[in-house]
Parts: structure tokens; sequence; C-alpha cells
């Protein structure tokens, strides 16, 4: 079904002032903060916020806190946001104003590059240290051959670092999000997602292990690299399992038991690897079932060993014959 017609008409007039629709076309093209928006625009801070506001009455934007700064986004889902979907699609692409606010677009998207690579540059050696001598093809080769040719409706990347992950599977999801704790590594992994063209995926700052996020909206939930840091990550685990769709998805990327006592002081792990055992005890906990495990190592001496798992939620989904709705069963 369609919108109703006084909703139509609401959504049309709310979207159809120019000043708002340069912002819904800003706005499809990246997260943008009230500050980038003035500075693209050229109009003032209470004048930019009016505008968001009526366009966030509609349901037309997405509005999220990340520390002191407040995101904007266009809408994913709902009927209005496939409308105003539409309607920019058939903006022409040559129009003056539309092509000097996608200019000036580019130029706060290269700063705020620039800004994350000074600091991803100070971190460098850290964060190749942490990769510990598996390798990120390797790596890649298992998550791609796990996730499969299936299209992903909605995925979770927790604990998104740098966002390699939503840029790995970019290609398979319609939409994504990433979370993080570190405001710094948010800022790189939007770098990043700019710099690719990636406009499907959003990320933001949230506790993994309390997660600012309804139950079962995501059909893949990717933690890589991340449950080794925890203190309890069984925790991340369950807080994964409660947002996954029944019948979903979680998939794993961790390192497997080890004995280099080092990495606690100089790298801040908690523990040091995870065995098949373990991880399936956790995963079993809270309803998901390990489908699949690989072991990653190069076969150097004294290297680390990562294991990838893939584990589904046990809750199917099926069809009721009397009424062709459908009902979750365990």
């Amino acid at each position: 079904m369609g919108l109703a017609l006084d909703t139509l008409v609401d959504v049309l007039k709310t979207a159809g002032e120019p000043t708002r629709f340069r912002l819904l076309a800003l706005l499809g093209a990246s997260d943008l903060t009230v500050t980038d928006l003035t500075e693209i625009l050229g109009q003032s801070q209470p004048r930019i916020s009016r505008h968001l506001k009526l366009l966030a009455e509609e349901a037309l934007i997405d509005r999220y806190q990340e520390g002191a700064w407040a995101y904007f986004r266009l809408k994913h889902e709902g009927k209005a946001a496939a409308l105003v979907r539409t309607l920019l699609a058939a903006a022409s692409e040559d129009d003056p104003v539309l092509l000097r606010d996608s200019e000036r677009l580019a130029t706060v998207k290269r700063l705020r590059a620039e800004r994350a690579q000074a600091y991803f540059s100070r971190n460098a050696a850290e964060w190749d240290a942490l990769r510990l001598h598996v390798s990120d093809a390797a790596v890649e080769a298992a998550l791609l051959k796990l996730v499969g040719t299936t299209p992903i409706d909605t995925l979770l990347d927790l604990g998104t670092g740098t966002g390699w992950i939503l840029k790995l599977l970019s290609n398979h999801y319609r939409r994504a999000v990433g979370i993080d704790a570190s405001r710094d590594m948010l800022a790189v992994a939007r770098a990043n997602l700019d710099k690719a063209g990636i406009v499907n995926a959003s990320v933001r700052h949230g506790d993994i292990l309390n997660l600012p996020l309804e139950g079962q909206d995501f059909d893949l939930v990717t933690i890589h690299q991340v449950l080794h840091f925890l203190d309890q990550p069984e925790l991340a685990i369950a807080e994964a399992a409660r947002v996954l769709r029944p019948g979903g998805r979680l998939l794993i990327v961790d390192l497997a038991p080890h004995t280099l006592e080092y990495l606690r002081d100089e790298h801040a792990h908690v523990r040091l690897g995870f065995s098949h055992q373990v991880m399936a005890e956790w995963l079993e906990k809270v309803g998901l079932e390990v489908e699949q495990a690989i072991d990653l190592g190069s076969g150097r001496e004294g290297a680390l060993t990562a294991t990838v798992w893939l584990a589904r939620d046990r809750r199917l989904l099926i069809a009721n014959p009397a009424s062709a709705e459908f009902q979750t069963v365990l």
C-alpha cells in the first residue's frame, strides 16, 4: 500500500522546499553534522537546524548522537523515505545548485579524511601489530566463503574499527551499521566509507555490551577481532544474539588459544584466544548454533591462529497456512 493522501502531500511539501531538498540530497550521500551542512549551504546554523527539525518530523531523516556531535542521515526505511529517494533520483545531475553542493560536500569529506588519516598514521604501528600475523587476504577469503552469495538485508558490525568489514561486504548488504566505542576510530571508518563511495552504511558510537538498538533487527552480525579485548566476551555475544532476526547469522573472527602473555600488557588483550568448545558453549547458551568454523594460520613458527565462526539463530520463521502470517518457533 502507498501513502495516504494527506501524508503524501505533507511529504511533498516538506521535501519540496529548495533548502530542504538540498539537505536531503546531501544526507543521501553522507552522514553530516549541522556544522558540515552550514559550511556546505552557506546558511546560518539556526536556519539549518529548523529545516532539519521539519525533515525529522516527517520521518525523512535520522538523527543520532555521537558525543557532543549530532549526525544526520537520510532515512532508509519507510514509504516516505522511498518517495524521497525517488524524488532525488529525478533531479538533474547537471543542476548547478546541486553540483555546487556536491563539490562542497567533497571538500568536507576530504578534510574529514585528512583528519582521520592523521590519527590513523599516529597509531598505524599498533593497528598493524594487532593484525597478529594473520593475513587480511586469508580472513577476507574465509569471510566471503561463509557469508555466501545470499543478499543481506541488514548488517551490524560490532567494534567496527576502521570499517573494514563494512567495506568488504558492501556489495552484499542493502543497509549496514557499524558500532564502535572509539570516536577516533569512527572518524577513520567514516572517512574510509566516504573514500569508497559507500552510502548504504553508517557508523555510530556505542557500547557493544549495551547496544543502542532494538532487538531482532539484523540478519547478519559480525564481530571482527574484538572479543579478546573484553573481560566478558560472552556478554557481547549475547547482545549480538539479541539483535539478530530469527534465523539470522552471527560471524565471529578472533584468535585461537595461545600463550603470548605480552599481548596483555603491550596490546591490552584481556583474553588469550578462544577454543572451539568455549565459543560453541557461549553461542549455544544464547540460542545460536555453530554451523561452520575455519582456523586460519600463516604456518610460521610463533605466529598466531585466527578462527572464523559462523553461527545461526535456531529460531525459524514458518508460514501459518491459515493466516499467511509468520510466527517464530524454537
